[in-house]
């Protein structure tokens, strides 16, 4: 993630910098007012691959904050012999958790390309 913001700092032209500072900008100003602005906008969807990416990758994340969902459904299948039933309650378990997440990327991306682009 650190990553997908480096890249969006990058994004920042020089002409932009150089504008705010012949505007009168300080560096602080310049910062708040000019650069992060636009490197928001530009890695708020990289942020929120990640983000999805690790949600998916449920044994990476497990430690952190949730159940091992393919575990769970592999101990299902493994007691009861219902391999549909497991997956598709995985799959809305992934649902339920994935579809919050993507809607509230969308209004965030949205509202911050609203101030980029004034649409």
């Amino acid at each position: 993630m650190a990553e997908t913001f480096r890249s969006a700092l990058e994004t920042v032209g020089k002409n932009q910098v150089e504008s705010g500072m012949c505007v009168g900008l300080n560096r602080w100003q310049l910062v708040k007012y000019v650069v992060i602005p636009q490197a928001a906008s530009v890695s708020v969807p990289g942020i929120v691959a990640n983000i999805i990416f690790l949600l998916k990758e449920t044994s990476v994340f497990s430690a952190v904050a949730l159940a091992d969902l393919m575990f769970v459904a592999k101990d299902l299948i493994g007691l009861y012999y219902k391999t549909e039933e497991a997956l598709f309650l995985l799959v809305i378990a992934y649902f339920i958790i994935l579809l919050p997440i993507s809607v509230a990327s969308h209004f965030i991306e949205k509202r911050i390309r609203y101030g980029q682009f004034g649409n």
